[in-house]
Order: structure tokens, then sequence, then C-alpha cells
């Protein structure tokens, strides 16, 4: 497990927040703030826990890992870590991989609720009216009385059931990897979603991406979809099979609602922009004034075990046993 050793020689905490930012961290560590500059705040080989940066270029952040010859923490910001595996395997062994469970719980769940209502009721095209200068009204669907598959029932897909709540859903549905019972009804496994689908009138993507869920939404999953349903997505890009979705919006046939594009970011003039019935987001679920207060309490949590000798929580992956010799890297 993951832990501060004693015996050994101080070790760095590397924190993409300021630390004196950061209200009752354990003593006993030597906090350094690192960002994504573009100069290291201290020796990268004295690292023991490293909090990677938010938001920032993905080779920027691996690259100091490559020094960080002692590490036993990765703490990710995000609750999807795709981006930091490929860095496992020439980690120190045993060293951890953590994700940001629950921290953005609520954010995102936010903004599938706005894009799943913004979407239902129409606000693009009367945002547009509205610049156009135009009284445009017009029949919408409502969210009341439809019925919702979250494909994905973890921290933020239990979190979007919340938020459901009180819009008289008439049926919130929930698929995860494996089944169980929670307090709201049963959690369905991935394979029962075919026989799902067709029930839903909104289906809402909150699922890590993994090799299981990469292409998830493809042409056979859309086309089991009910005529006029909502496809909305704030997982990842790669759940869905772009063409296959293009297809069903360019018929007329399903809506969809994306804060996730593939690629992403969505270059000019990709036919995802103007295709009928979309509503698109730029990658926006995390980003808001909810996330630096539930980072920095996760961070102060995570901290505090590891200080005490403590296992850490939301580990996700532990580096294998390495034949990299480590001391010849720059």
């Amino acid at each position: 497990m993951a832990t501060a050793d004693p015996h050994a020689a101080p070790g760095d905490v590397w924190l993409p927040i300021p630390p004196d930012e950061i209200d009752g961290l354990p003593d006993g560590l030597n906090y350094v703030h690192w960002d994504a500059g573009p100069a290291y705040p201290a020796d990268p080989a004295r690292c023991v826990f490293y909090a990677v940066p938010y938001m920032k270029p993905v080779d920027v952040c691996l690259r100091p890992l490559l020094r960080m010859d002692r590490v036993r923490v990765v703490q990710t910001l995000t609750a999807g870590v795709e981006h930091m595996l490929p860095a496992l395997d020439g980690l120190p062994s045993g060293a951890q991989l953590c994700n940001a469970r629950g921290l953005h719980d609520a954010s995102t769940a936010e903004l599938a609720l706005t894009l799943t209502l913004a979407a239902l009721r129409g606000v693009p095209g009367f945002v547009r009216a509205q610049d156009a200068g135009e009284w445009r009204p017009e029949f919408r669907p409502a969210l009341a009385d439809k019925s919702v598959l979250i494909v994905g029932y973890g921290s933020i897909g239990s979190a979007i059931e919340d938020r459901l709540m009180p819009f008289e859903c008439a049926r919130v549905m929930r698929i995860a990897r494996t089944a169980r019972d929670t307090v709201r009804g049963p959690v369905h496994p991935l394979s029962e979603l075919t026989a799902l689908l067709p029930a839903a009138d909104v289906v809402i993507l909150a699922t890590p991406l993994t090799e299981q869920t990469r292409g998830l939404v493809g042409r056979d999953f859309l086309a089991r979809m009910k005529d006029g349903a909502l496809l909305v997505n704030v997982a990842r890009g790669a759940v869905v099979d772009t063409a296959a979705l293009l297809a069903e919006l360019e018929s007329g046939r399903l809506r969809a609602a994306l804060d996730v594009t593939d690629p992403e970011p969505l270059p000019a003039g990709h036919p995802l922009w103007h295709a009928p019935g979309v509503l698109v987001t730029p990658h926006v679920g995390g980003p808001s004034s909810a996330f630096l207060p539930r980072a920095k309490r996760l961070l102060r949590g995570q901290l505090a075990l590891f200080a005490a000798g403590e296992p850490v929580r939301h580990v996700v992956a532990t580096a294998p046993e390495s034949q990299v010799d480590r001391s010849t890297r720059p």
C-alpha cells in the first residue's frame, strides 16, 4: 500500500494548488507548488506524492514522472485516469494511481441536468432567436414523465439521479459494470443494456472510458434507442462512435447533448457543430466554482492518510514490478 515511510529520507509533495491555500494539511511533509509551469519547484527525484495539475497538457503532466524515482502516490484531480495510464509501467514498483472520485460529482451532475433540460426545452433555438431579435414560441417536451437511463452508475451517476428526483421522471434506470441493489432500486449490469435502451427517452452517459466502454455507443446501441430519444454525454467522447451518432442526428431520429466529443477539442468545420438536434459544450462538466473547495478537501484527506501511514483512497491502479533502469533517465 502507498504510505509514507517513516524510515526514509523526507520527500516532497507536489501540489497544483499553493499549499498555503489548503487549510489543514498535515505536518511533517514538505509541500511544493507546481501547476505545470516551465520550471520545476524542486528535484522530481525527491517527490513522494504527486498531485497532477488539472486541465493541463497531458505531456506536460507526464514529464516529471520520468524522474520521480521515489513517488508512492500519483493523485489525479479527474474522475478518469486514462491520460495517466501510459506512465504506469514506468513508475516505481507499488506506486499507486488514484482518481478523484467524488470531486466532480456535483458539477458534472449539474451540467448533465442542464444539458438535458436545455436540449429538451429547446434553449439553443431560443438563444439563436434572441440573437436575431425574433419571438419564436414553440411546444417542447418536458423532462417530467420521461424515462431516463443512466449508463455508468458510479458516484457521478448517483449524483445525476439525485438531481433528477424533483423533476417527476416516470422512471430512472441504472447501468453499471456489475449489478447491485441501491435504496432507489436495482443497478443493472452492462449485459442488460440492450434490453433497457428501447424504454429510455433520455440516455445519460457517465461511464469511465475503458477498453470495455470505448465505442460502446455505436450503431447497434443507437439503433436500439427509441425514435426522438435524447443522448447526453458527460463521460468521455470516445465512449461514442461519432460517425454512427452523426448518421442518427442527420436522419433526425435522435437528438444529442454533448459535453465531450471524439475528436476533442472539436475542430472548426467538424460536422457535429452543425448537425441537427445537437447541443455541444466544450468539456466543462468539471471546471466550475465547485471544483476548488472539493479539490482541496480531496487532497487534504489523501495527504492525512499518507502522512499517517494509512492506505490512501480511490486507488485505481498499482505500478507493477518494473525492469526499467530509472537511474539512466534524464
